[in-house]
């Protein structure tokens, strides 16, 4: 990430509650460094363990993406992008039209029956995801259901 977009990413992010003096321990990583070892992850389709030793530690990122997901910073962390690039483009923050777009993917045999599901229009067994962006093309909303669903009951 050049120092340019991290300026961008940097004011985007969620302040830590030590840094507003509510409590809690300073990291020990760089928030820069966590950001980009996630991206890498994700450009590069690699498993956690992979992380190339130019990163902190696998499981150390893996912790920092954890905390993030599961208090919904990743997602706020988005939203406050798509805030930015939607103004940046002279429009309002909040979308008034969105596009809705199915796909249905063969799941694996590791996925669980009880989320699998067979499309007979694309004789696929597996999942089916539906995408939600706004006229821009930027991401709304993802649900995940089985390829059995269809999409008016998704949507």
């Amino acid at each position: 990430m050049t120092d340019t977009e991290w300026a961008a990413v940097r004011a985007a992010l969620p302040v830590p509650a030590w840094l507003e003096g509510r409590g809690g321990q300073p990291e020990g990583y760089c928030h820069r460094q966590m950001v980009d070892a996630v991206r890498y992850l994700v450009a590069g389709g690699i498993t956690w363990r992979s992380m190339p030793a130019d990163f902190p530690a696998w499981d150390r990122v893996y912790a920092f993406f954890r905390r993030w997901r599961d208090k919904g910073w990743t997602a706020e962390f988005h939203d406050r992008l798509r805030d930015r690039i939607r103004e940046a483009g002279g429009r309002d923050r909040e979308p008034t039209a969105g596009i809705i777009d199915a796909q249905s993917v063969k799941a694996a045999a590791s996925v669980p029956a009880a989320s699998r599901g067979f499309d007979g229009g694309k004789k696929v067994n597996g999942r089916k995801r539906h995408i939600v962006v706004d006229t821009l093309g930027l991401l709304l909303a993802v649900v995940v259901t089985a390829a059995s669903v269809n999409d008016r009951e998704a949507g």
